[in-house]
């Protein structure tokens, strides 16, 4: 396979210093973060996002300085459940500044750039055949820009919220070397449990730890928990959250439900699983 440097010529493009200015930018972007972590599970329609931003919300609230990254381009979901939607992005010389949403929590996500509600991103391939290929390196590509181009500033956390499947993770610890760790969540059901194994068999591979596993709408399936999925995997089982839908409800206001109802049981869940996230990234309360 051919890199860069092998290629004679580049048509005065430049490439090599673009991509290494962009790493440049990248890794001083992120010397200013004290925690970088991954929300992931195999499945979809678990509830991770809600989980993320709430995750965020609580963080915030206790004194931390919080971004979150969309890193689902084709479903962003971040910008409405923060509070950001419709939000101009400023750009200054420094780079891209994300707007801040509920408790002041800086967000960046696709759906800031897409024009309306039923503007697809799409990527064109120089062929069909090629469309999966061409896909994933635009995907990364993009994710490397965000990183990159937005001037996240000082932060205690940044969460990045990942889309469905196994492999993306694999993408965020190849832009992030110095990943703090995965958050795995997941559903009581036999489907979940089942696809978000896979999950915790890859993020155990990846260079960073798992940080543990988040049991989401406790009691809206039958069936065990995910404590026996972490236990027999071997890894730290966070909390259950339990089912309320006025989570989403708040999610769909764009204000995290450990802020509006901080005493309902779903919100002290997440509350308390954020602190114990707390104390293994940034120690005492910042």
């Amino acid at each position: 396979m051919k890199r860069y440097r092998d290629i004679a010529g580049d048509g005065g493009s430049d490439i090599v210093g673009q991509v290494g200015a962009q790493q440049a930018r990248l890794g001083a972007r992120l010397r200013e973060v004290r925690a970088v972590v991954a929300v992931v599970s195999g499945k979809g329609g678990v509830g991770k996002s809600s989980i993320t931003a709430n995750l965020a919300g609580a963080f915030a609230l206790a004194g931390a300085r919080v971004g979150v990254l969309d890193a689902d381009l084709n479903g962003p979901s971040m910008a409405t459940m923060l509070g950001v939607r419709g939000r101009t992005l400023a750009v200054s010389a420094g780079g891209v500044e994300p707007p801040a949403g509920a408790l002041g929590i800086g967000v960046m996500s696709m759906d800031l750039l897409l024009a309306g509600d039923a503007t697809p991103l799409t990527w064109d391939a120089p062929s069909q055949a090629e469309a999966h290929t061409w896909r994933g390196t635009m995907e990364a590509n993009a994710l490397r820009e965000f990183l990159a181009d937005t001037t996240w500033g000082p932060l205690d956390l940044l969460l990045i919220d990942l889309p469905p499947g196994t492999d993306r993770l694999a993408t965020i610890t190849g832009l992030v070397p110095a990943l703090a760790g995965t958050v795995i969540v997941t559903i009581p059901s036999d489907v979940s449990r089942l696809i978000v194994r896979k999950s915790i068999t890859v993020a155990r591979a990846a260079p960073a730890p798992v940080l543990g596993v988040i049991e989401n709408m406790a009691g809206a399936f039958p069936g065990p928990g995910a404590e026996g999925l972490a236990l027999d995997s071997e890894v730290p089982f966070l909390g259950r959250v339990p089912f309320d839908p006025a989570l989403a409800a708040a999610a769909d206001r764009g204000t995290p439900y450990v802020a509006c109802s901080p005493e309902a049981p779903a919100a002290r869940a997440l509350t308390t699983i954020a602190e114990r996230l707390r104390e293994v990234l940034l120690g005492a309360r910042p």
